[in-house]
């Protein structure tokens, strides 16, 4: 079993004993930018990251609603690929066969029906009419099946129609979903004071290896089940997959996850992590390298997040959405923490 001691207590001790420390040493507090004092290695929640628990409810449920429409979208449109290629074979072979009962039509018309008879009647022996009536049944059996496999053909292509309709209908339908959660994404941000087109962070490209999907595209759900070795709590195995992937491509700085702080959000379920900008921890506004740093991690959460499964990215008072892309988070509280100017909040699906 997972233990998870409260981290609101543990970082309170951790305060207290550092302020003992520099007590008994005279050695001064970090000084962050703009005068504010840095706390280092203390999650950045645990002091405020801004945002209500409705704004946060309401982007969870839009950006979910969002990421798996589109999932949808991608699986119907792979099916109607398939189903638009299985239709044109179906047209040539419809197309051939058409053209070969034709033929035999044709035949049928020029010899007359008793042509059959006729054929049987001419004369030879008692052995010759039992040959050629053995043929004739041979050339009609084959006709036969001729016919039969036109009609078969002709409903295939029937049924293919009426199945590249149905997902071209899923289709339209999972985009007005994809349009309603977008909006309620925007809503919601505007109704906090923010929400407005920014340019965010861009370069890079996707590298991550991807997350474990289901068979059609759409993420598993998932529970808080696997050792965070960010702290002593848990995370979903999809979380963990986008921190290792963020390690392996250079981005080792002070990361803290899980938080059983009773709030709302994704910490306490496992799928949040805060990336620090600087190297020691969370400290004042990132500048410099630091910024740097801060923007290229955005960057690479963005460009893997169909890949990860990343629900949403919030750094320097902007938030990038599946729905929206980079939009304006004006919800802090004009500390590095809640404005997320000294880390990278990454929310997961």
């Amino acid at each position: 079993m997972i233990v998870r001691p409260p981290a609101r207590r543990m970082v309170a001790v951790f305060l207290a004993l550092a302020a003992a420390a520099a007590g008994l040493t005279g050695a001064p507090a970090t000084a962050a930018p703009g005068g504010a004092t840095a706390v280092l290695r203390a999650a950045p929640g645990d002091i405020d990251e801004g945002g209500t628990a409705k704004l946060r409810e309401q982007l969870n449920a839009a950006s979910k609603g969002f990421v798996a429409a589109k999932a949808a979208l991608a699986a119907s449109t792979k099916r109607q690929k398939e189903l638009d290629a299985h239709l044109k074979k179906v047209e040539v072979e419809l197309a051939a066969r058409t053209q070969t009962v034709g033929q035999v039509a044709d035949r049928a018309y020029r010899t007359g029906r008793l042509g059959p008879v006729a054929a049987l009647l001419d004369g030879g022996s008692g052995d010759d009419l039992l040959g050629r009536a053995a043929a004739l049944s041979a050339v009609a059996a084959n006709e036969d099946s001729k016919l039969r496999a036109l009609l078969d053909t002709r409903d295939q292509e029937r049924r293919a129609k009426v199945a590249v309709a149905k997902e071209i209908a899923e289709q339209k339908k999972q985009l007005a979903v994809m349009a309603k959660r977008k909006e309620q994404a925007e809503n919601a941000l505007a109704a906090a004071g923010g929400g407005q087109q920014v340019s965010g962070v861009g370069g890079g490209s996707a590298s991550a290896a991807p997350a474990r999907r289901n068979a059609d595209g759409s993420w598993p759900p998932e529970s808080c089940n696997v050792d965070d070795p960010t702290t002593s709590g848990c995370l979903t195995p999809r979380t963990l997959h986008a921190l290792n992937q963020a390690k392996a491509a250079g981005f080792t700085r002070f990361v803290a996850c899980f938080r059983n702080d009773g709030g709302p959000g994704e910490h306490p379920l496992g799928r949040a992590c805060d990336f620090a900008a600087q190297p020691g921890g969370f400290g004042g506004v990132a500048t410099g390298g630091d910024r740097t740093y801060g923007n290229n991690l955005a960057a690479y959460f963005v460009n893997n997040a169909d890949r990860l499964g990343v629900l949403y990215v919030i750094w320097f008072r902007q938030i990038w959405l599946p729905s929206s892309g980079w939009r304006a988070y004006n919800n802090g509280n004009g500390d590095p923490s809640s404005d997320h100017t000294n880390h990278v909040h990454l929310s997961m699906n």
